[in-house]
């Protein structure tokens, strides 16, 4: 697959023309935040976009109708949300969020800085595409089934699998060169692209860009044991007990939209902030006393703390107003089929179908809402897709 159009990725300095305005997408590698840069994401959206911190699919965050491109990059730029102004868009690093406080062979999360570092110092890295993602898994399996391009996945407490086009190569790595080895990757990929924006879409990408690889490091081999690597929903929620007895909480965002308000307070609360791929949150490190009184104030504020909330089920695309190509407001639609208690986990789902009603929608389990058959932002894995028409909706069941 060879793309004749530029790289249209969204960032900072270069924002999309969405159609209810300017949208700007901030690169968290890692998705870890301070409470000190959440606070000015939080100001931000007040004072620049709709009020509204959007959590992507990458770990990412977003602002819609940003009204002043100019002062936004300053504002960023002083948290420490924009380190470069050429490479921004390539940061794209998704890393187990629990890594190093529960669960996992090893903690990945020194991993992300350095990766990051390596991106940036390298002048011919800034011309990866925007859609390029990196991915750090400590082992669990959370992180490795997301379809990355370039990836890690540990195996023990010092050896990690390379990953490429989101499958195993059989080549492993000491932990301490697996950085390096992700940036070689990185640069043997803008060798074989023709234009493709992901590995994938070059024809046998991964198995090419393996090859290269071991033609150019004579200490590498590709012989080990492939991982089986599926996607998963391992969405962390709830009351999460870390490995020193602190506490972790998990919180859901409804339809990944965090309000500026609630944003402020997850800031005061002063403990390490990690956006999840599954547009949530986590917030580590914490006191019982504390993490007590964080549910006790955000839990009514709308964040979900209950793991069997019909709130973890769904997705969906920008919708109207958003999105000139969506053909109805799918997100409304979304959360008045939670509200009324259409989206239920289990149960007879409901068959294809087409024509239908958003009142006449009762699915099960893990669904994604769409405003035309693009279907963006639809997640990995067994999902069942409601797909706005315009003749109504259509069912695609999960397979």
């Amino acid at each position: 697959m060879t793309r004749s159009d530029p790289d249209s990725c969204p960032g900072v300095l270069r924002l999309h023309q969405a159609a209810d305005g300017p949208l700007a997408r901030i690169r968290v590698p890692g998705g870890r935040l301070s409470p000190e840069q959440m606070q000015a994401l939080a100001a931000a959206a007040v004072d620049l976009g709709d009020g509204n911190i959007e959590l992507t699919s990458r770990g990412n965050v977003q602002f819609r109708r940003v009204r002043d491109a100019a002062e936004l990059s300053e504002r960023l730029t002083t948290a420490g949300l924009l380190p470069s102004a050429t490479h921004e868009r390539v940061r794209n690093i998704v890393a187990s969020p629990l890594s190093g406080r529960t669960g996992g062979w090893t903690d990945v999360h020194p991993l992300v800085p350095a990766l990051d570092e390596g991106l940036r110092a390298d002048p011919r890295l800034a011309e990866l595409p925007g859609r390029v993602l990196f991915t750090l898994d400590d082992g669990r399996g959370d992180v490795s089934g997301l379809g990355g391009d370039i990836g890690v996945h540990a195996l023990d407490d010092a050896t990690y699998a390379l990953l490429l086009a989101g499958k195993d190569t059989g080549v492993r790595v000491p932990a301490a060169e697996a950085v390096d080895l992700m940036l070689a990757a990185a640069h043997g990929f803008l060798e074989l692209r023709d234009g493709q924006w992901r590995l994938h879409e070059i024809p046998d990408g991964g198995t090419r860009l393996t090859e290269h690889l071991l033609a150019n490091r004579s200490d590498l081999d590709a012989s080990g044991e492939p991982v089986e690597l599926a996607p998963r929903q391992d969405i962390p929620i709830g009351w999460l007990t870390q490995d020193d007895n602190r506490v972790a909480l998990g919180a859901g965002v409804r339809l990944g939209s965090l309000p500026a308000r609630t944003a402020e307070f997850i800031a005061a609360v002063e403990r390490p902030i990690f956006v999840t791929p599954w547009r949530s949150i986590v917030l580590t490190d914490m006191d019982e006393w504390t993490a007590e009184q964080v549910v006790r104030v955000l839990a009514p504020m709308g964040l979900v703390f209950d793991a069997n909330s019909p709130w973890l089920l769904v997705s969906a695309c920008a919708g109207m107003p958003g999105c000139a190509k969506s053909l109805t407001d799918v997100r409304a639609d979304t959360a008045e089929a939670v509200d009324s208690g259409r989206v239920i986990h289990t149960g007879t789902p409901q068959v294809a179908r087409e024509g239908l009603d958003a009142d006449e929608i009762v699915a099960t389990g893990r669904q994604h809402w769409s405003g035309c058959d693009r279907r963006c932002g639809r997640p990995k894995g067994a999902v069942t897709d409601i797909i706005a028409t315009t003749d109504g909706y259509r069912i695609v069941p999960a397979d």
